[in-house]
């Protein structure tokens, strides 16, 4: 489920849609969580699948820890990369906004941390990045668990759309990480070692 003061915009020829904020979302807010529309795919039920359904399930879903893939029935699958996101995946199936955004901006993720199959090249948007690679889970884990940590005591403090969405434990999960009672998870623990299946 993805927030709902957001909107599909076209962007440009070569970027085609993207998914933009239409009021401000405060840092820590949730801005996805994984909902019971969406579906999880595993490879061997992928590979079943004609090549036409294949491709388009391939570019529209990301990789849990479990190797399976996540089809998001909603806008969510217009979130673009960017080396410089706004948003983070966290181990606990959402994500939360890991600063501001302004109405107008674009939602971003790193797809870095989605268990890509392939390594791709981006813009290098001023960094020192232009590839993402399948691995960037755990290379990256260190900068992406700092920025979680920044944005998680946050999370108690912003109005929280999608909270009815989140199973109980998990709500109880986030409390307890900011009462100090628990750390938070690495994203490292999201990653998937094992190479994507053989697709016609």
């Amino acid at each position: 489920m993805i927030h709902p003061d957001t909107e599909v915009r076209f962007i440009d020829k070569n970027k085609g849609y993207g998914l933009f904020a239409v009021s401000f979302i405060a840092c820590g807010t949730i801005t996805w969580c994984l909902d019971a529309l969406d579906r999880e795919i595993q490879p061997t039920e992928l590979a079943c699948y004609d090549a036409v359904y294949q491709e388009i399930l391939l570019k529209y879903s990301f990789r849990n820890r479990r190797g399976n893939y996540i089809f998001c029935w909603d806008n969510c699958r217009y979130t673009n990369h960017s080396f410089r996101a706004n948003c983070c995946l966290t181990p606990y199936e959402f994500q939360i906004a890991i600063r501001d955004i302004q109405p107008g901006e674009e939602i971003t993720d790193d797809y870095g941390y989605l268990n890509i199959i392939e390594p791709f090249e981006a813009d290098a948007e001023g960094g020192d990045r232009t590839v993402v690679y399948p691995d960037d889970l755990l290379r990256f884990a260190e900068k992406w668990d700092g920025q979680l940590v920044a944005a998680f005591p946050r999370m108690m403090q912003v109005v929280q759309p999608l909270q009815k969405f989140l199973p109980g434990k998990t709500w109880e999960t986030i409390q307890a990480i900011d009462q100090g009672k628990i750390k938070p998870l690495s994203i490292s623990t999201c990653y998937y070692a094992a190479e994507g299946p053989e697709l016609s």
